[in-house]
């Protein structure tokens, strides 16, 4: 029987159908293990039910734009999945620089609606480790207040790290979406979890983005996620962004707006640290 506490050496080998020598080269999950033949491959356990189909999904379609490189899936079951493990290397600024461009041409790839999960991905998703659901939304403010900041804020309520009276300050925000957001833009196809972590600087110069939580939104909230927690060469991976396809003006001013998902996922997730700086942000794009 399969189960998600198998040896991630035995699981390479069952899901590629290729021997693995049987030593992880690094223990915990992801695992990095080597195939017999010296190919190198990442080994990674689901943390939730549909978690692997999400990210697999998630994978494939941010690859089917032929924009950004991603690593190939090289099996997967209900609880784990096997990639190509990425030699990296240090952020340069030509890496940066197509990269910006890569991510415009991505977001460029659109998707039907906003909300929409990947083909093959499970409308009920996660970031990181907490659940994201992906419903259909034709009007991003209304949909990214319904589905991308009230329900973490209930979440965050519910888990003591915010209090009820806090949370009306990002009912306030969400009903001044409407003029906050600036212009209507279609669906872009997002990466959905764009901090640097996610981001190899691949040892060939090119990046890899890893960890999608990928579905239909608005453009600038990858952009935004990237600077929430610093990214290398970000004024260079900016300006390629530019040169391909300039953002909105107005953009920077809205930075803040689209932090607010991330935030409070963290703030659900790690406490009350996070739910401070989502109130602050919240206070800023209100004042």
């Amino acid at each position: 029987m399969v189960t998600s506490d198998e040896d991630p050496a035995r699981v390479a080998s069952r899901l590629t159908g290729r021997a693995a020598t049987g030593v992880p080269v690094t223990s915990g999950t992801p695992t990095h293990v080597v195939l017999d033949d010296g190919t190198p491959v990442v080994v990674k356990r689901g943390d939730g039910r549909g978690a692997v189909r999400a990210e697999v999904a998630g994978l494939r379609w941010l690859a089917a734009a032929g924009a950004v490189r991603v690593p190939e899936v090289l099996g997967h079951d209900e609880h784990w999945m096997v990639t190509e493990r990425v030699p990296t290397g240090h952020p340069g600024p030509e890496a940066a620089l197509h990269f910006g461009h890569a991510l415009a041409a991505l977001h460029s790839a659109g998707a039907p609606h906003f909300g929409a999960p990947p083909p093959g991905g499970p409308g009920d998703a996660y970031i990181g480790l907490a659940r994201m659901r992906n419903a259909p939304g034709v009007d991003w403010p209304d949909w990214y207040a319904e589905h991308r900041v009230l329900p973490y804020v209930r979440a965050a309520v519910d888990r003591g790290t915010l209090r009820p009276d806090e949370a009306a300050l990002f009912e306030r925000v969400c009903e001044r979406l409407p003029e906050l957001a600036g212009p209507a833009e279609p669906p872009a196809r997002l990466h959905g979890d764009l901090w640097h972590g996610n981001v190899l600087w691949g040892a060939d110069g090119e990046v890899r983005l890893i960890d999608p939580a990928a579905h239909g939104g608005h453009r600038e909230t990858d952009l935004a996620m990237l600077r929430l927690f610093g990214c290398p060469q970000l004024d260079r991976v900016l300006a390629g962004y530019g040169e391909a396809a300039a953002p909105a003006d107005g953009w920077q001013d809205r930075v803040g707006l689209h932090q607010l998902f991330p935030l409070l996922v963290h703030a659900v997730l790690f406490g009350r640290a996070y739910a401070q700086r989502a109130l602050a942000v919240a206070h800023a794009t209100v004042g």
